[in-house]
Formats: C-alpha cells, structure tokens, sequence
C-alpha cells in the first residue's frame, strides 16, 4: 500500500479503528465479525480505520473491503488475505498524551495516520477478548468499546467466571479443571479424578479449553474411552481445560447493552436441538447457519428471571458494553449460567445482534451505542 493512499485524520468525526483477527483460533470468526461491524457503521458520523492482527501478531493496515470478509464457500476468511502489503505494520503509541497511529514499511519512512478517538475491538479468544489488547488500550489511553482489563480476563477464563458467579449467588453447574502442570505432571490422575466426577454426575462430559471460544476445541465425550482425546484435543487450543457435566433442559441466550442510564437485558433466544451435530459447535453456529429462535418460547416469568440473571451477571464480573450470557432452562424450571461472552460475535447469524433487533435496535443502532459508551467512559480506573 503506497503511502500516498493511507487513510488519515480528518479531525471532523470521531475516528473509529475496527481491530481484528489475533492470534487465538477464532481468528476468522472475528474477520467475519469485523466485516458486519464495518459495514454497519454510520460514515457519515464516524471516520473507520481497519486494523488487522495477523495469526503471528502483526498489526497490518487492511483494505475497508467487508464483503471480502464473510465466509464463502465454507472458506473462512483472514487477516493475511486482506492486507496489501506483508511486511508494513501499524503501531499504536503508549503514550497516553498521545493517540496516533503510525504506519511503517522497511526502507520508507513512517507515515502518520492521525489520531484514534475510540477502538472497536472485535477480538475474540486469547491476546484480544482476554484483558491483554484492553490492557494495551489502557496503558495508551485510548477508550475502547466492551469490557475492561479485569472483566476482560474474567469472561474468558471459564474457572474464573465460574467462581465469581457462585461468589455472588448465582447458579453454575457442576465443573472440574485440569490444570497444564497436573496434566503434564501426573495425567493417570487427572484422569481419574473427571471419572471420579463422571461417576458423580454422569456420562457425557463436554471436555472444552478454558480459555476458549466459539466451541472451537470442544467435545462430547460418552464414556471414559474417549475422555484422553477429548482433553489434547482441548490442550490443543489451551494448555487448561475445563469438563463440564451434562446439563439436561433448553439452551436459552440472552444480551446485555449498556446504556446512558445503565446496563439492559434483551429479549431472550432459545437455541434449539441441532440435528446433524453433537451440539451447538463451531460448524453449527457459522458454517451450517443454525438458527435460533427469538424471542424465546419461553413463560413472561421466566424472561424476567433470565432477564434479571443476566444483568445481574454483567455487573457480578464488572463488565461493560456488552455481554451474551449463556443459560441452561433445566428440566425442573431453573436457570443455570453456563458463561458469559464479553465480545460475542457479530456475524450475520449471530445471536447477540439478532436478540436486540427483536428487542428493537436495530444493528447499526446497536454498533452506534457501543461506540457512544466508549467514548463516554474514561480509561483508567473507574
């Protein structure tokens, strides 16, 4: 990309930068969702600056292509494919008496593309929805949509997000974890510990990183045979792993948007039975497209209690933005918290988007309030 044609500055707007890709394995989930967000924002009140982290890291300017970021084919799409130059990157100053951004080549000299106002991260998984990108925001002094360094952290690591869950009182369901140095230290009896937990809540167990997302790296293991594969399968995407028993009832989703005046639930979705996969899995949610249904069929009681759990979780890890919080309607009535996502996707099918259009923002008005809250929030402690 010749420097002539870098994008710039123009002072009038607010100047958004869309930050996606990354390093974790959801890398192309969040290609797809920064394709939606960048064609959803308002450019006549916004001036958009894409920026993409490669799989090894690079922060790479990237055309402001979106249609070039959706899934086609079932050929999911990256960062690599969208910068035009394999060697220039983009910096971001720490300094947070400064926000510009520079762009450099090898052999030319850095050219300034003006300053960023708020950052729109699109991240999702480790190095970028975990607190580390949040963290780098803070140290610049950058405002940025969705939760912060310590909420961040919590909502990605399922342990945590569990612990601080029962420590407020709300219902999580039977876990147990692996940690890398038993697994690699002792794995005979980290082993027989999860059978020992099987033998307590039963067969299946859904064995899933710990860090992860977007189901990537999890399986439904049946019986203790395929209880070894299930959990390298696991390390393959974290060295920590967490098997979670089988909850029995309705998979129900709900959305939480700050706003002005404080944090909102959205109407709720039920994500029905998949019938050609073991469970809602990362083919399930974004190459085969299932669908859930929304608003969910469910009792005006029982939306008020997801409703009131979910907000009541959004504050319990001190997030801000947005979240999707995830739940178990179990057979004899009750909501059990499966997770929350602090930077749920925002693909075309995805729920969290589709839960507030039914609830009656639409998807641009969606991206407009969480830039708006970004840019209301100070950085720093608060």
């Amino acid at each position: 990309m010749s420097s002539e044609n870098l994008p710039t500055s123009t002072g009038r707007k607010p100047r958004v930068a869309v930050v996606f890709g990354g390093r974790s394995s959801e890398h192309a989930i969040s290609v797809v969702t920064a394709g939606a967000v960048l064609r959803a924002i308002d450019r006549d009140k916004y001036d958009v600056l894409p920026i993409g982290i490669t799989t090894d890291g690079r922060w790479a300017l990237t055309a402001d292509e979106p249609e070039r970021m959706a899934i086609a084919d079932r050929a999911l799409p990256t960062v690599a494919d969208l910068t035009e130059s394999d060697e220039g990157s983009v910096v971001l100053s720490v300094d947070p008496g400064s926000r510009e951004v520079v762009y450099s080549e090898p052999g030319a000299v850095p050219k300034a593309l003006g300053d960023v106002d708020v950052v729109f991260p699109v991240l999702h998984g480790p190095y970028g929805e975990d607190g580390t990108l949040q963290g780098l925001l803070e140290l610049a002094g950058v405002p940025y949509v969705g939760a912060g360094v310590l909420s961040s952290a919590v909502g990605q690591d399922k342990e945590y997000m569990k612990r601080v869950f029962v420590s407020f009182g709300l219902p999580v369901g039977p876990y147990e974890v692996i940690r890398p140095r038993e697994w690699e230290q002792n794995p005979s009896a980290a082993r027989e510990r999860i059978v020992g937990f099987a033998a307590e809540h039963g067969w299946p167990l859904f064995v899933k990183p710990a860090r992860g997302g977007s189901s990537m790296g999890i399986t439904k293991v049946d019986d203790v045979s395929g209880l070894e594969d299930a959990i390298e399968e696991a390390r393959r995407h974290d060295p920590k792993v967490i098997v979670e028993s089988l909850l029995t009832g309705r998979e129900i989703e709900c959305g939480v948007l700050e706003f002005e005046d404080g944090p909102r639930a959205s109407v709720p979705a039920w994500i029905p039975p998949v019938t050609d996969h073991d469970f809602y899995d990362f083919e399930a949610k974004y190459i085969d497209s299932a669908s859930g249904v929304v608003p969910a069929p469910i009792t005006p009681e029982q939306t008020a209690e997801i409703q009131r759990l979910a907000v009541a979780a959004f504050e319990a890890a001190s997030c801000e933005g947005l979240v999707r919080a995830d739940f178990f309607l179990t057979d004899d009535g009750e909501f059990v918290i499966n997770e929350i996502n602090t930077m749920p996707g925002f693909t075309p099918i995805s729920m969290y988007p589709r839960m507030w259009q039914e609830s009656g923002v639409s998807y641009p008005d969606l991206v407009d309030l969480l830039i708006q809250a970004a840019l209301r929030r100070p950085t720093g402690l608060r």
